[in-house]
């Protein structure tokens, strides 16, 4: 009788541990099982992360490669116009020993104006363009004619250097013929005269009057680049990347937004 009750205690002692383990080993593998749940919540999230990461990466190495190759294609399009100008100051030099066709003499010579301009903005001897200036009428009335050579008079003074008068000379052609054909480019001038004084201030002030004054002329993305580099000289290069970005957004396919472009790689 003894035996069996003892055996009957030890049978109960055994079920109740057995019990209580495998509630714990329940417990335990709900504990794992959140666990598990969480890591993977996590490993998604992270995923998910990386994901935005390479796509953001992959936007980065798009836009470098797009800036290295409209720097190649800026340095094959200066090395081009190079040979160009070599090529045009020769046949001005032959036209001036063996040609009296000063009409011909004179369009070759303001290509090279414009393509040295090009080369090296803001060079006291070079300009932004071929301009205007020469195309007098001879059949025109006499007052096409005053306009044509006041403005010729004007312009012939700034390409010799002489800033302060030539400045004079396009106020006073403005004043004059507020309105005309050529009054953008007279001041847009104005801007460059005080640009080629290193006076950059006065020179953003200027460049501005063709924006407002004249929107649909074809000087405002010329104003627009020499304000950015104004604001360059200054070492405002927050002023200057805004101007840039804006020439690049609104005139996308000039030369003007490929050298914004490259300025704005440059500027740090």
């Amino acid at each position: 009788m003894k035996k069996f009750t003892s055996l009957l205690i030890l049978m109960c002692f055994l079920f109740t541990v057995g019990c209580a383990t495998t509630g714990d080993l329940r417990r335990t593998q709900g504990s794992l099982d959140r666990k598990i749940q969480t890591l993977k919540e996590e490993n998604a999230n992270l995923r998910k992360d990386i994901d935005k990461l390479n796509e953001a990466l992959s936007t980065l190495q798009k836009n470098q490669a797009e800036a290295r190759a409209d720097i190649t294609e800026i340095r094959d399009t200066l090395q081009s116009l190079k040979g160009s100008v070599e090529g045009l100051k020769k046949d001005v030099s032959a036209l001036a020993r063996t040609s009296q066709d000063k009409e011909k003499l004179d369009s070759l010579s303001f290509k090279v104006n414009f393509i040295e301009n090009f080369l090296g903005i803001g060079k006291k001897e070079n300009h932004m363009e071929g301009d205007k200036s020469k195309a007098v009428s001879k059949n025109g009335q006499k007052g096409k004619l005053d306009k044509e050579s006041a403005y010729a008079t004007a312009y012939e003074t700034f390409k010799e250097g002489k800033y302060e008068k030539a400045r004079t000379d396009f106020q006073n052609f403005l004043k004059t013929y507020p309105d005309s054909e050529y009054s953008d480019n007279a001041q847009f001038w104005i801007g460059e005269s005080y640009y080629f004084e290193n006076n950059y201030e006065k020179a953003i002030l200027e460049y501005e009057k063709v924006i407002k004054k004249y929107p649909q002329g074809n000087k405002v993305p010329y104003a627009l680049l020499k304000q950015g580099l104004s604001f360059l000289n200054l070492g405002d290069k927050a002023s200057a990347r805004l101007i840039l970005q804006r020439i690049i957004k609104n005139y996308p396919n000039t030369n003007q937004a490929r050298i914004a472009r490259a300025k704005l790689v440059e500027i740090k």
